[in-house]
């Protein structure tokens, strides 16, 4: 029974839960960037480059066998294009975190240069006070 306590402790600590969270949010931003870089990016890139579709670009180091209408074996490639197109993404979601941690940075300076709310009276002048205050009622 301890053991299953200390599981359950454990899995509710808020860091797991955080890191959970970051884990489920930065794959749903990798799709986003993938999809950024697959739908929008790749395409005109591939225009420039004489409509060439980067998915399609490999080095063939054994064609496939077919027989008929059959396919025997698949062909074995060297599928640079789809390389080409992750180093795109993996550059692009970099980016996107070192904008992201930048902005958090430049934040967290400006909280720690934000002034101090103004501090009540030190306490040597709270001491002043209160002997000037006892000066004047025993001269009177």
């Amino acid at each position: 029974m301890g053991f299953l306590k200390d599981f359950k402790s454990f899995l509710l600590k808020g860091d797991i839960v955080n890191l959970a969270t970051a884990v489920i949010v930065g794959g749903a931003f990798g799709k986003i960037v993938t999809s950024i870089t697959n739908d929008i990016l790749m395409p005109p890139i591939g225009l420039l480059l004489g409509g060439v579709n980067f998915d399609d670009l490999k080095y063939v180091l054994k064609d496939a066998v077919i027989d008929g209408e059959t396919v025997v074996s698949e062909a074995v490639s060297i599928n640079y294009g789809s390389f080409t197109q992750t180093v795109i993404d993996f550059v692009i979601i970099g980016f996107c975190i070192f904008m992201v941690l930048k902005a958090y940075e430049k934040s967290q300076k400006k909280k720690e240069e934000a002034p101090a709310a103004p501090a009540g009276p030190s306490t040597e002048d709270l001491l002043a006070e209160i002997r000037d205050e006892l000066k004047k009622q025993n001269t009177k």
